[in-house]
């Protein structure tokens, strides 16, 4: 039966294409307001031409004609523009002590001569090694940090929830990651919020890079009534779940109307650094005292990329169920746009490692969540979408991997 007959899920294209230069596919979904996500929303996802090569990979070839010298201007020309000399912050570096972090504020002190104010929304777990990642940075790297610990209840629930009703591990992280700085900004009149690489790195409309700034629809709210939190809206989590209006605002965006009144900018510093990856990896390491994982993700080749949170594991396990896409799909397709690996190995890396089984801190997430292993997984089968999977001798297999592709 060929799949253009079969159920999609999530408003994903029914027909499964593949980028001829990376290892993703046309699954994959582009970024989105967290706090919108419902199980009914329909998101646009990866744009492959008909010449089989996909955004991300046509942004990756772009970067290649920028004139990098000319963007390092405008940041200096930015930093010059709000730079203080009266000991105050003139900048908010949002991060929880990974590479990009580290990367993003040790330049904009070091080099830029700008007094960031790290802030961090803490990863759901911290792994052993993550937490010594974050504590190099703001200790070795030399910042001040404001970290908000959530509540535990509500952070917990909500997780769960996410989970149960959208497979989306991570959620409470994203939203606290979007959120946090914006409003932290607000709090302190810090007028320049500085993020990383900019979304069109991993797939988001090349469209998204003709401006530094980052789309307000992100990171600010108009009205309660937008807010979905696990995919469930604010009144039913007050009325259904006990949470209180008070367990709940950390997890919102900032107010719209509060942020155009303060003229707050939130900056893509990729947009005027050329960004990679594994370079950022190695400026962490010799400049921070960044490590990576002791050992293998699992799930993918790599040791360096997402490793501060014990369910970033079981996240990318997720997408694999949802979307076909699993971890190393991600990494392979990264490191093939920056020319660290050629197609045909990132393919042979897909092979042997995309859906492999998270289980190192399995039974540690399901205890924070309180809920249990076998309902876990049966809420993966239930969220296979037809058009990506079928059974063959008791076993899931993909209908299309990419190995299978050419």
């Amino acid at each position: 039966m060929s799949s253009s007959r079969l159920a999609a899920y999530y408003g994903l294209p029914e027909k499964v294409v593949f980028c001829k230069r990376c290892v993703m596919s046309n699954q994959r979904p582009s970024s989105y307001p967290e706090f919108k996500h419902t199980k009914d929303r329909i998101t646009p996802t990866l744009h492959i031409g008909e010449d089989f090569v996909c955004d991300a990979c046509r942004y990756a070839e772009k970067k290649e004609d920028i004139d990098w010298e000319e963007r390092e201007k405008e940041l200096i020309k930015l930093c010059d523009q709000y730079r203080r000399t009266d000991g105050y912050y003139d900048c908010v570096v949002p991060g929880s002590g990974g590479k990009d972090s580290c990367y993003a504020a040790h330049l904009l002190k070091y080099k830029y001569d700008m007094h960031p104010l790290t802030v961090t929304w803490p990863p759901i777990l911290y792994t052993d090694y993550g937490y010594r990642n974050f504590r190099n940075w703001i200790e070795v790297g030399g910042f001040d940090n404001i970290t908000f610990n959530q509540n535990g209840r509500a952070h917990g629930l909500l997780t769960r929830l996410a989970i149960e009703n959208l497979l989306h591990p991570f959620q409470t992280f994203i939203l606290g990651q979007k959120n946090l700085a914006p409003k932290i900004a607000l709090k302190y009149n810090i007028p320049l919020i500085f993020y990383g690489e900019p979304e069109a790195e991993y797939g988001n409309p090349i469209a998204e890079t003709s401006t530094s700034l980052r789309d307000k629809s992100y990171y600010s709210m108009k009205d309660i009534s937008e807010i979905y939190l696990g995919g469930v809206s604010v009144p039913e989590l007050i009325e259904e779940y006990n949470l209180t209006l008070n367990e709940l605002l950390a997890f919102f965006p900032a107010d719209y109307s509060e942020l155009e009144k303060s003229n707050i900018q939130v900056h893509y510093l990729g947009y005027y650094l050329k960004w990679t990856p594994q370079e950022a990896y190695y400026f962490a390491t010799e400049n921070i005292g960044f490590r990576a994982r002791p050992f293998r993700t699992q799930g993918t080749y790599s040791k360096y990329n997402s490793i501060d949170d014990k369910i970033d594991d079981l996240h990318y396990y997720t997408t694999y169920i949802k979307f076909g896409l699993g971890r190393a799909s991600y990494d392979a397709s990264q490191e093939i746009r920056n020319k660290h690996l050629t197609r045909e190995e990132g393919v042979a890396l897909v092979k042997r490692f995309d859906g492999e089984f998270p289980d190192k801190y399995l039974q540690e997430v399901m205890e924070f969540i309180e809920m249990d292993t076998n309902h876990f997984m049966e809420l993966c089968d239930h969220h296979r979408s037809p058009h990506l999977w079928q059974k063959q001798n008791g076993e899931w297999k993909l209908r299309h991997p990419v190995w299978e592709s050419e």
